[in-house]
């Protein structure tokens, strides 16, 4: 009996290629030199080599956190209803909520300047990584792969940690080798987290490597009947790459080897039960798994930390939140100078938008969406550090100076990697698609060392 193609995929140890392979559609490359895992030029000078983006899911009020508006006058306004003092040579105002990561103001370049288009979450949510609020689009991520190609061949240039938003690391007409590979999901404990369809031991590598060796010729050959189909010749590297991950990244996954001090500076096992509508997430091992994907080589690291709509019970689940990640995200930053890759690593601090303010003295402890004004912070990979840029007004309703959209700042970070951010386009649907969208982002030099 003749067996398919199709049937053979399904039923080899290769299953992570038959699965790769769904995704082939007939799409033609105008780039097709450029869908590879290897490393890319840059055509801009290069600042950072990668990211790390600490994405905080919900929309940490920015006016509790690191946009101090104090209580002044007679007249009772909203502002911030933490206590804040200024720290390292910067003077850099942040909330009492955050004593670890403090120690890091010198190192903090601060946009409180920040505004999106909408506060509703799964638009600005979707806005945020990829630069459309509406249509599932490349995300941020997946255009720093496809520009920058890989820096470890055995690794992929894109991982998101915690995340059950497929759209949110999703590679969308671009080449599936720069899809975000994707590390446990929300509500599950990191100390779980594997590689789908990289994990197994079923078969010795030598004999997985002879079974992918004749998938892939059977694709050689399916691929040479379709010259110039990029989308194809990108999911024949991705079956190599997805062969090549199976010896390395489950080292990576493995913190056996850290220390005890080091799994206690990142708190790592450490996350309390949840406490109103936080849920226990391991943030810490995701900080430290962070670390070590970014000495390993790869390009765009994601991290999400969800829980921050806060509506009621602000104080106390804003506290729960803050402490969560406070700690983590300081060890990461000692641990990035310490070995030298702050320099070269940009890492990113933010969400989807931010939260009006409370009046202290009313006794109110609720909080809405505010995609007006809100706050990120960036370190490293060439920013200016200790300083601030842009501010609200009085009250943090509305960014008033140096305004930042997700446009701006997405243009900004490719710049930093060596990518002109509204040149970086993709034929798409009869037209040149980019991250940036039809308007382009304007880069903030301005936060530029």
């Amino acid at each position: 009996m003749q067996t398919s193609r199709r049937t053979l995929l399904q039923s080899t140890a290769c299953g992570f290629g038959y699965l790769a392979l769904q995704a082939l559609c007939g799409q033609r490359s105008l780039a097709a030199e450029k869908s590879g895992q290897t490393t890319q030029t840059p055509p801009l000078p290069v600042r950072a080599k990668r990211v790390i983006f600490l994405c905080m899911s919900g929309g940490p009020s920015h006016l509790d956190t690191f946009d101090y508006k104090p209580q002044t006058g007679d007249k009772k306004h909203p502002g911030s209803v933490f206590a804040f003092r200024q720290h390292g040579e910067s003077g850099l105002p942040i909330s009492e909520l955050l004593p670890e990561t403090a120690r890091h103001a010198d190192d903090l370049c601060v946009l409180n300047g920040m505004h999106a288009d909408t506060g509703i979450h799964a638009q600005s949510f979707l806005q945020l990584h990829t630069g459309d609020r509406l249509r599932e689009r490349p995300s941020l991520g997946s255009w720093i792969s496809y520009g920058l190609g890989s820096e470890n061949e055995n690794l992929p240039g894109f991982i998101s940690l915690n995340t059950s938003k497929t759209s949110c690391y999703s590679s969308a007409f671009l080449p599936s080798i720069h899809n975000g590979t994707p590390i446990g999901v929300n509500g599950e404990p990191m100390s779980q987290a594997t590689i789908q369809n990289v994990a197994g031991d079923h078969l010795p590598l030598s004999a997985k490597r002879r079974q992918l060796d004749f998938v892939q010729m059977m694709n050689r050959e399916h691929a040479a009947q379709h010259p110039g189909d990029g989308k194809l010749d990108s999911v024949i590297q991705t079956m190599e790459l997805g062969f090549r991950m199976q010896a390395e990244a489950p080292g990576l996954l493995d913190l056996s080897q850290e220390s005890q001090r080091t799994l206690e500076r990142y708190r790592v096992g450490q996350q309390k039960e949840s406490v109103g509508t936080c849920r226990v997430t391991d943030f810490g091992r995701q900080c430290l798994l962070a670390r070590r994907f970014a000495e390993a080589g790869v390009r765009f690291i994601e991290l999400n930390h969800g829980s921050w709509d806060q509506h009621k019970n602000h104080r106390r689940d804003l506290a729960a939140n803050c402490e969560a990640t406070d700690a983590p995200i300081a060890a990461l930053l000692d641990d990035l100078k310490d070995r030298g890759l702050l320099d070269d690593t940009l890492v990113v601090w933010g969400g989807e938008f931010g939260r009006p303010g409370l009046i202290p003295e009313d006794g109110k402890d609720e909080t809405g969406h505010n995609a007006r004004g809100f706050t990120f912070w960036l370190a490293g990979g060439g920013v200016k550090s200790g300083y601030v840029h842009g501010q609200t007004d009085a009250t943090g309703a509305q960014a008033v100076e140096g305004k930042v959209h997700f446009r701006d700042l997405h243009a900004t970070i490719l710049h930093l990697l060596g990518l002109p951010a509204n040149e970086l386009t993709w034929w798409h649907a009869g037209r040149d698609h980019r991250l940036t969208g039809p308007e382009g982002g304007q880069v903030v030099h301005e936060v530029i060392q």
